[in-house]
């Protein structure tokens, strides 16, 4: 990734309005930072540039697609060596439904997200999953019966404090 430079308060700016509406025409975005066009742009290709803004995409509807049941499966591998993890995460990549993986502290080593249709689709391939997961001594799922809040929104506001200029 290219060398970070600090953020400014425009920046934050551009990138809360961005993180709103990825949507938003140069011109709205301009408008509603305070800039003009040119110098608007110029700062949202920094920003893309830079590692801070790492793409554009849809939020689709798990509903209307299908894809209901949000299971989180903790694993225990075998062992913590640097070659189970590494083959763990490249398993991890191969798999469309495992949505995130983290390493974690605590009892277990990881936490996965998984999305799938139904409860009959994850009996389906809870065995495959674990099959293809290498070095998995142990699992744990845990089933959402009711999604209270699902964000992809970061908090800005927690480092707009050092961010003045």
């Amino acid at each position: 990734m290219p060398k970070q430079r600090p953020l400014d308060r425009i920046d934050l700016k551009i990138l809360k309005a961005l993180q709103d509406n990825a949507r938003l025409s140069y011109v709205e975005l301009a408008q509603r930072v305070g800039l003009s066009t040119t110098p608007c742009l110029d700062r949202v290709k920094r920003l893309e540039g830079s590692g801070y803004i790492q793409g554009y995409h849809a939020k689709l509807s798990t509903e209307a697609l299908g894809l209901e049941l949000l299971v989180y499966l903790e694993i225990t591998l075998v062992s913590q060596s640097p070659e189970t993890f590494q083959a763990f995460h490249a398993a991890t990549e191969k798999i469309a439904y495992v949505q995130e993986c983290h390493l974690i502290s605590g009892q277990s080593d990881y936490l996965l997200k998984l999305r799938l249709p139904d409860l009959k689709s994850y009996r389906k391939h809870l065995g495959d999953l674990l099959l293809a997961l290498p070095h998995v001594r142990e699992s744990k799922s845990h089933i959402v019966i009711e999604e209270t809040k699902q964000s992809a929104i970061l908090p800005l506001d927690l480092i707009a404090h050092r961010h003045k200029t």
